[in-house]
């Protein structure tokens, strides 16, 4: 236990009180109750979270609308200005809130440390610089007009973040917001709300005017659902479950919101003979495994060419097979633990279903039982399966975790009939050397986004989002400014 005393004092949260940030101030809840929140690599209370209602969130929507004025007339420049101070402020604070992400989600310390926190520095330095160089058209009409758009904020917008990259996906929704002249209100998972929490401090640091951007902690069923139907929230961006993308669009949809919904995924990932096959072994067991398989962007179902599907899978488990599991904070342990228990008995339950569907486990399958302080902690093996068939449950339902099934191919069409099988349509990754199959297959994949021969490799400029049930709308890059604004047409006859 005093290892952990030791790790939580380092940014000052063990059995705190998390605040929620409202009118540019830390304040209780007004329930006065709280909710624990548990780390996950011990499986103990560490911290308490607001229990927030439809009255906290009334509060901040009030706050917003105060504020909105003020900071949508500001310059683009000024607003520029303090959302880099808040980008400065995340880097400099860059080791505590990495230690902070890895104890409250449970993610190895060199994942926060290299991805999770320098992706949400960058999300605010990205939207303080694009929102700048937002243009609009304007059209000549012969010689009669002149029409031109304008873009304008939306107002106060609702947004609502997952757990498995907590402060990288809350700033990439309140980032592009505020650039564009909105205010906020926000809500972070209630299983991870750490690094939110500790943003509030690093917003107040950076003078960013009250009201502007509020944060409620708490419940989705409470303190979410108060954001998605509340009539002065204009706009809702929202990532998670699909089934709560469902009740989202059904209530948000009838009071003519803008929704942005980025929800689930059953990523495909085909490799055909004529890749390069060392770089296809590594980054297919990077793309199942990484962040514990908790990334809505993980190649879960690999199909492999039936040529090569016994080298590919005896090189594959030999490389699942070095993949240490364990305390997030010792440098050795690539993955860390699933994020709650609940979730952790969700991958567990799905690990059996795959045997009763005849599947084969080939490595891992397994809750991994720790010593010491990790004893209580919520670790599952790497798994690696065989033997299912395409559309089975196992391959056609998101289990979100360190979970992955191969299956063989013969021909193209026989692979593309696989991947696009499922309700969803987020990434998929193609390894081919072949340049017109690189082009046909990803044309016909159903899917958002398409690697070929890398996977995760992002730039910030091009649009994010998912077809079918993984989601509506698109994030990132200036398709996010875009969302948050209204367009207008001015005609002006000359």
């Amino acid at each position: 236990m005093a290892e952990e005393l030791f790790v939580c004092k380092s940014f000052d949260c063990y059995l705190m009180k998390i605040k929620n940030y409202i009118n540019g101030e830390l304040v209780d809840p007004a329930s006065n109750t709280f909710l624990d929140n548990i780390n996950p690599s011990t499986g103990e209370v560490y911290s308490f979270i607001p229990d927030s209602d439809e009255r906290d969130v009334e509060l901040a929507v009030r706050a917003a609308a105060a504020a909105f004025a003020g900071w949508s007339n500001l310059p683009v420049a000024k607003r520029s200005d303090i959302l880099l101070k808040i980008a400065s402020l995340i880097d400099l604070n860059l080791d505590r809130l990495a230690l902070a992400e890895s104890v409250d989600q449970g993610k190895p310390l060199l994942v926060s440390k290299t991805v999770d926190i320098p992706r949400a520095r960058d999300n605010f330095h990205f939207y303080a610089t694009a929102a700048i160089h937002l243009s609009t058209e304007a059209h000549a009409t012969e010689n009669t007009a002149i029409n031109y758009t304008l873009r304008q904020p939306v107002g106060i917008a609702g947004c609502i973040s997952p757990w498995n990259l907590p402060l990288y996906l809350f700033t990439w929704k309140i980032a592009p917001a505020l650039a564009s002249g909105n205010c906020v209100v926000a809500k972070p998972s209630e299983i991870t709300p750490m690094t939110a929490f500790l943003l509030s401090e690093i917003c107040i640091e950076a003078g960013l005017p009250k009201g502007v951007l509020n944060i409620v902690h708490g419940l989705g069923s409470k303190a979410g659902a108060a954001i998605v139907s509340h009539p002065g929230i204009h706009a809702v961006s929202f990532t998670g479950g699909t089934k709560t993308g469902e009740w989202i669009a059904r209530t948000a949809g009838p009071m003519f919101k803008k929704l942005s919904l980025e929800l689930g995924g059953k990523n495909p990932n085909l490799v055909f003979a004529d890749c390069n096959f060392e770089d296809a072994v590594k980054t297919s067991v990077n793309a199942a495994f990484s962040n514990q398989g908790e990334i809505c962007l993980c190649g879960s179902r690999i199909f492999i060419e039936q040529k090569i599907y016994d080298r590919f899978k005896e090189a594959f488990i030999k490389r699942v097979s070095t993949l240490k599991v364990g305390d997030p904070f010792k440098e050795e342990n690539k993955m860390g633990a699933i994020v709650s228990k609940q979730h952790m008995e969700k991958i567990l339950s799905y690990i059996e279903l795959a045997k009763q569907e005849g599947g084969k486990i080939l490595y891992g399958g397994k809750q991994l039982m720790l010593d010491g302080q990790n004893k209580n902690g919520f670790f599952i093996e790497p798994t690696v399966i065989e033997g299912l068939a395409y559309d089975c449950r196992t391959n056609q339902e998101e289990i979100f975790g360190p979970v992955v099934t191969l299956t063989p191919f013969e021909t193209e069409d026989e692979v593309l009939q696989y991947a696009n099988s499922t309700q969803y349509g987020l990434a998929a990754t193609v390894w081919t050397e072949n340049l017109s199959r690189a082009h046909r297959v990803a044309a016909r994949l159903q899917s958002g986004i398409v690697w070929i021969n890398c996977w995760l490799l992002r730039d910030l400029r091009t649009p994010f989002g998912g077809m079918k049930s993984s989601g509506v709308g698109r994030e990132g890059g200036f398709e996010a400014l875009r969302f948050f604004t209204e367009e207008k047409n001015v005609c002006i006859k000359l």
